[in-house]
């Protein structure tokens, strides 16, 4: 039986971006289980992917993107006893979740728990474990504390925002004016980066510091945000929004290292949840288990920016180029 994904034959823009109808569904290995899946994000890691400038990933293309999904076990292989057809699971794919079927580890995918909005789980997988291990395994905030969020009009800011506002942080968010209101709304002032210099006005919203930051922007970006933060806050760096290479990306890296050896600055720290999935993948079922429980409870809740099908894969990443997206973007597959 045929089935659909997006292929990327090159590194570019958007249109690099090709449909395809595969001949032949795969057959699971030993170990293994075959989703059919149900919805994946088209996140702003994905256009690094795209382009070729995100170091975690070496693959060359022909490549598949996307970076994490929610499905349906269609299949398992032998030896899998953790799973059975017709359990609905999340995993942190990197790449492959933008097609209609997939072969993963049986070990690695997690259970998603009976009653959750597929979407509102998706939405939990990349960006809000990433702003829950960077909140409560790097910069180890508690109630009270504050905190300055770069972008927090985007994917991972708006995370950000919201997890805070469910632990009783102290927000002060960076965003076009757009972004404002619902920021208000979530407990966090906003800063419009394009008028305002957020140093000058951290300075009077927080004479002292904030506890931590977090900050995708790169580059000289995080220099400014060093000094805004408490004498032991912490900067949490998580992506490099301003930078145009690989090399770029590893630079920043290998800055934000350095820095945390010296002991006159505030402890730094570079974010990156594709190795840390890597490295700790108890940690990330424990939190993304954390984190569908707090959905099942209210105290979380999501926001979805756009809905898209698979074949508006292109559409999807245009929209992401454009910084327009407020929100998660989502393609629906598997006749949703």
């Amino acid at each position: 039986m045929p089935y659909k994904k997006v292929t990327l034959y090159e590194f570019g823009g958007p249109d690099v971006l090709k449909v395809e109808n595969i001949a032949e569904i795969p057959e699971p290995g030993s170990g293994e289980a075959r989703v059919k899946v149900l919805a994946c994000s088209a996140a702003y890691t994905d256009t690094l992917i795209r382009r070729g400038i995100y170091p975690d990933v070496k693959q060359k293309p022909p490549i598949t993107l996307g970076y994490d999904m929610i499905g349906v076990v269609d299949k398992v292989g032998g030896g899998v006893d953790n799973l059975a057809e017709g359990d609905k699971v999340a995993e942190l794919t990197i790449l492959g979740a933008y097609s209609e079927y997939m072969i993963l580890d049986a070990k690695q995918l997690v259970r998603v728990p009976d009653g959750l909005d597929d979407v509102d789980a998706l939405s939990l997988i990349l960006s809000y474990v990433t702003a829950f291990q960077m909140l409560t395994r790097l910069a180890k905030v508690q109630a009270g504390d504050s905190v300055l969020i770069h972008g927090a009009g985007g994917a991972v800011g708006n995370a950000l925002v919201r997890l805070g506002a469910a632990m009783k942080l102290k927000m002060y968010g960076t965003a076009s004016g757009s972004h404002h209101d619902r920021l208000r709304d979530l407990g966090c002032e906003p800063i419009d980066y394009k008028k305002e210099d957020f140093v000058l006005r951290m300075k009077s919203y927080a004479p002292k510091g904030v506890n931590a930051v977090f900050d995708a922007m790169g580059t000289d970006h995080f220099k400014r945000s060093l000094k805004v933060i408490a004498n032991h806050g912490t900067l949490v760096a998580y992506g490099s929004y301003n930078s145009t290479s690989s090399a770029d990306l590893i630079k920043d890296f290998l800055r934000v290292s350095l820095w945390d050896l010296l002991p006159w600055l505030p402890s730094t720290a570079f974010y990156s949840i594709g190795a840390w999935h890597r490295k700790h993948h108890d940690w990330f079922k424990e939190d993304l288990l954390t984190l569908f429980q707090w959905l099942s409870e209210g105290k979380i809740s999501p926001e979805v920016s756009h809905r898209m099908k698979l074949e508006e894969g292109l559409k999807a990443h245009e929209l992401l180029d454009s910084g327009q997206a407020k929100g998660k973007v989502v393609l629906m597959i598997g006749g949703q």
